[in-house]
């Protein structure tokens, strides 16, 4: 079991962390490439280990049957190694871009809100607030758990779904030998 869950969760977690850190890269500039909406997609995507691990779980392990609680711990546990992976893997990604992210980000959102049209008293604001979230993110107390809860939580649901699908044995099962 926790071969599958150790396995499952660090490819998950590299193949997410690899595809945004990838697209970061390739996209300068670009908004459609590091959009929130395309990071969580790629989460998604990376995260169907989970169901993968779960079933495998289920039908190499529990001969083809599993309960809703031991289908979600395994879930979850996979869902904690991808995090830790996912969190790995960006600091490493910060490490080699000497952390440029967190000021080039304020920046995007200071310059779209000056496009947009808003006041000198709102961009003294949001540029307050960039400042403050530029110094917290530079404190590793705060970076890493953000980070870590940026992929959780979409674990949590595949979680959540595998085992309320998977917990029925006649959901794909296990191939006769």
């Amino acid at each position: 079991m926790w071969r599958i869950i150790f396995i499952n969760g660090a490819i998950a977690g590299l193949v997410a962390i690899g595809a945004i850190c990838l697209s970061m890269s390739l996209g300068k500039g670009e908004a459609g490439a590091t959009s929130q909406a395309f990071g969580y997609l790629i989460m998604l995507v990376a995260l169907t280990l989970i169901f993968i691990g779960v079933k495998r779980h289920r039908d190499v392990n529990l001969g083809g049957v599993i309960r809703f609680w031991p289908a979600l711990t395994t879930g979850l546990a996979i869902s904690a190694v991808a995090g830790v992976f996912y969190v790995i893997g960006w600091e490493a990604f910060l490490a080699v871009t000497d952390h440029a992210f967190i000021q080039d980000y304020a920046n995007g959102v200071l310059e779209r809100k000056k496009d947009a049209g808003a006041s000198d008293a709102e961009l003294a604001r949001v540029a307050a607030d960039m400042e403050a979230m530029v110094k917290n993110y530079g404190n590793p107390l705060f970076r890493l758990p953000m980070t870590f809860m940026e992929i959780f939580p979409v674990g949590l649901l595949i979680s959540i779904v595998s085992a309320a699908v998977l917990r029925n044995p006649n959901v794909m099962p296990a191939k006769a030998q």
